[in-house]
């Protein structure tokens, strides 16, 4: 029995406006794109999940924000009911950070949009980054909470040589992957939260079952094989637009120290760090993280 229970992550589908908006599907950049839109507005906020997630990790903070703007989570490559093609060697992988950002550019563009703001935790703040930089003219703002930039995803790189061995035993690889992230997700997704009553058991089961489906193991060593190190740290400078930096001042996967780091490399930024949260502030404690995102959209013109 814990403390202060909060009856919202009860049930995975608890204060998910998401539940019930339709499904959308588009073909992008080799995907079957899935997404779901809120609201109607004039500006475009576009919800950029983290790995291992999918666009349900936004639900309880959309609704206010779908008031005033539209709203557009999507299921990023290798997570929910995106498609998961395996690549056939010609060309860029689709699962590079480069394409994924290239990805997200096209799909502000596909929504009938010129430019959006790009809310992007972990490494969705990764490719939000990436996106600003390859394709300034389609991001109006950033919001980065818990964002990998200077650790994990953005400068993790497999030597040459072994990745030449990985790509000739591919089949045996991606099962060994497969059977670790199989015993490694939950304990994983845990690390992720702080608070005494844990990550809430029924959204982690919600999350496992969204993420393995399809041919996700062969899917996710494609990416694991797409990454390299990004160098995105002497680029942050030439990032002028209006940023929110997001942390928890208990997040155990991007440390603090980092998210200020970040905060200070970005011209136009400013640091919120909320108490008593771990990595994912927008699901943990939703209302401190709209208490801080409102009065960015405000400056940016999107709320009254």
């Amino acid at each position: 029995m814990t403390d202060n229970p909060n009856p919202m992550h009860k049930n995975p589908t608890a204060n998910d406006p998401f539940a019930d908006a339709q499904s959308h599907f588009i073909q992008l950049g080799g995907f079957q794109l899935h997404y779901k839109r809120l609201g109607s507005g004039p500006r475009l906020i576009l919800l950029l999940h983290g790995s291992f997630l999918n666009l349900r990790s936004w639900r309880h903070i959309i609704a206010p924000l779908a008031e005033t703007a539209t709203l557009v989570a999507f299921d990023r490559p290798v997570c929910g009911r995106t498609s998961r093609p395996l690549p056939n060697g010609k060309g860029p992988s689709p699962y590079a950070a480069e394409s994924q950002a290239d990805l997200v550019a096209d799909l502000i563009a596909a929504l009938g949009f010129e430019k959006a703001i790009l809310i992007g935790h972990s490494t969705g703040g990764t490719v939000s980054v990436l996106t600003a930089l390859r394709h300034p003219e389609r991001v109006e703002g950033l919001v980065l909470v818990g964002a990998m930039i200077f650790s994990g995803y953005a400068t993790s790189e497999v030597p040459g040589p072994v990745l030449v061995g990985m790509r000739a035993l591919k089949p045996l690889f991606w099962r060994f992957m497969r059977f670790l992230i199989g015993r490694l997700y939950d304990p994983a997704l845990r690390k992720f939260w702080h608070g005494p009553e844990g990550f809430p058991e029924a959204d982690l089961a919600a999350y496992r079952a969204d993420f393995m489906q399809g041919p996700w193991g062969q899917a996710f060593f494609e990416l694991f094989l797409a990454s390299h190190r990004l160098d995105l740290d002497p680029r942050l400078p030439e990032i002028t637009i209006p940023t929110l930096v997001v942390t928890g001042d208990h997040d155990r996967a991007v440390q603090p120290d980092e998210s200020r780091r970040l905060a200070n490399r970005l011209p136009q930024a400013e640091l919120v760090v909320i108490p008593e949260c771990g990595h994912m502030p927008h699901e943990e404690t939703p209302e401190a993280f709209l208490e801080a995102l409102t009065p960015y959209l405000r400056r940016l013109g999107v709320t009254g």
